[in-house]
C-alpha cells in the first residue's frame, strides 16, 4: 500500500519500483475475499471519515494519465487468500495504459502460491529475491545486469 501511494504521488522520486503483493485498490479490498478483516486494520468505506482514508491509501485510484511513472515489477500470488491477484493485476494494467513514460511495468504471477515469507519453500523465496534484485540492477543502470549487444 504504502509503495504504491508512494509512487503514485512522487514518481519523480523512483528510479525503480517493487510491489509484492501489494494492496492497491484498497476501496475495493473491503468487499473481496477475506477483506472484511481489513476494516479492524483500514477502516471501512461505509463510514464517511474513514472512506476519506482509505480513498487516500488507494494507489489505483491515483494513478494518472500522462503521468511518466518509474518502472515497476508488480508481483503477486494466485493464490494469495489475503490479497486478491487482481489488485496488482488491474494496477499493472492502468500503468501500461496511462504512464507517458517508456520504463518497463512488469507483472509476475506465481501460480504455485500465494505471499508471506514462510509460507512459500525457501528456494522459491530466495529464486523470488533474485527477480528483485535483477530487475532493481538492470533498472537501475548496473552495468552487469544490462543487455549485451551480441553483434560485437
Amino acid at each position: 500500500m504504502t509503495v504504491g501511494r508512494a509512487m503514485t504521488e512522487r514518481p519523480d522520486l523512483f528510479g525503480a519500483v517493487i510491489v509484492e503483493a501489494g494492496v492497491l485498490n484498497a476501496l475495493r479490498s473491503e468487499k473481496n475475499g477475506i477483506g472484511g478483516t481489513d476494516v479492524s486494520e483500514y477502516g471501512s468505506i461505509n463510514n464517511p471519515k474513514e472512506f476519506k482514508g482509505i480513498l487516500e491509501m488507494d494507489a489505483y485510484l491515483h494513478i494518472k494519465k500522462g503521468v511518466k511513472y518509474p518502472a515497476t515489477l508488480i508481483s503477486t500470488g494466485i493464490n494469495d487468500p489475503g490479497i486478491a491477484p487482481w489488485q496488482s493485476t488491474k494496477f499493472a494494467a492502468k500503468l501500461l495504459a496511462d504512464s507517458k513514460s517508456k520504463n518497463d511495468i512488469l507483472l509476475k504471477i506465481d501460480y504455485e502460491g500465494g505471499h508471506g515469507g514462510g509460507a512459500i519453500p525457501i528456494v522459491q523465496r530466495y529464486s523470488v529475491l533474485s527477480d528483485i534484485f535483477a530487475f532493481a540492477f538492470w533498472q537501475l543502470g548496473h552495468p552487469d545486469y544490462q543487455p549485451k549487444d551480441d553483434k560485437k
